[in-house]
């Protein structure tokens, strides 16, 4: 197991989200965990969660000297950071880039050529270890080095390896994925309960219908026309295509904005 000291570069959801996913997963934080961000509020909220760690306000170069160092910030300051913690980095950090769209080629330019970088797609079931992580290494690690990590990252889930040029794809897949369908479920569990079920067997109810249902799919040797057949009744049937034109505009757009 990996025991290096981390830095996190940016305190918002995907840190917390990984953070809560170790120590869910039996990893024992390390003392010397640091993070930094420009909000005192974000990382007062985080040392209360988490008290083993350090919190640096403001101030980057504190994180960018530890052995890990985790960037967890938002796509358009990313490239801004990288320039200003270059001069804080070890020769043998290792650098694993949560940002979506920065390659490692361009992101080992901005760090003075550090060469141990690893790009993951940060998924937020990673928060009860269910977690689905792309990631991608560059060619300059040994298979135990990798291996190591795998260790450290299979902790929040599943953590395939995948190709760069995939990441964005699995952006849209699997990092905004569950938001696509949290609202709906939530809704339909609240409908659930005014249809008279108590709120454990609504849970229940959802719970197995949606694992049952991809299960369907996928293992069921069915095509798709025969999958959807298996109903008689479809409630939403005429607004299907809406839904699906609204899921091709709006997620083409983002794919092409990840791409450009």
């Amino acid at each position: 197991m990996v025991k290096k000291t981390m830095g996190f570069i940016g305190g918002g959801r995907i840190t917390r989200i990984i953070l809560e996913g170790l120590r869910k997963g039996g990893y024992k934080i390390h003392e010397g965990t640091v993070v930094s961000d420009i909000d005192i509020k974000t990382l007062n909220e985080l040392k209360e969660k988490f008290p083993e760690i350090s919190v640096s306000f403001n101030d980057n170069s504190q994180p960018a000297s530890k052995e890990i160092v985790f960037i967890a910030l938002p796509l358009k300051v990313a490239d801004e950071v990288f320039k200003e913690i270059k001069d804080y980095l070890n020769p043998d950090s290792i650098v694993v880039s949560l940002v979506p769209k920065i390659s490692i080629a361009k992101i080992s330019k901005s760090l003075n050529g550090i060469k141990e970088i690893v790009r993951m797609v940060p998924n937020a079931p990673s928060i009860i270890n269910e977690g689905y992580n792309p990631v991608c290494f560059s060619p300059f690690f040994t298979k135990e080095e990798k291996i190591e990590l795998l260790s450290l990252f299979s902790i929040l889930g599943a953590c395939p390896e995948v190709s760069e040029e995939k990441l964005e794809a699995y952006t849209v897949l699997t990092a905004v994925g569950p938001t696509y369908f949290w609202f709906q479920l939530y809704h339909l569990h609240k409908l659930a309960k005014s249809f008279g079920l108590s709120e454990q067997e609504a849970e229940d109810a959802i719970l197995n219908t949606i694992k049952g249902t991809v299960d369907t799919m996928y293992k069921s040797k069915l095509s798709p026309e025969e999958v959807m057949d298996l109903v008689a009744i479809k409630p939403l049937e005429d607004v299907e295509e809406d839904i699906k034109n609204m899921y091709s505009s709006r997620l083409k757009s983002l794919f092409r904005s990840l791409k450009d």
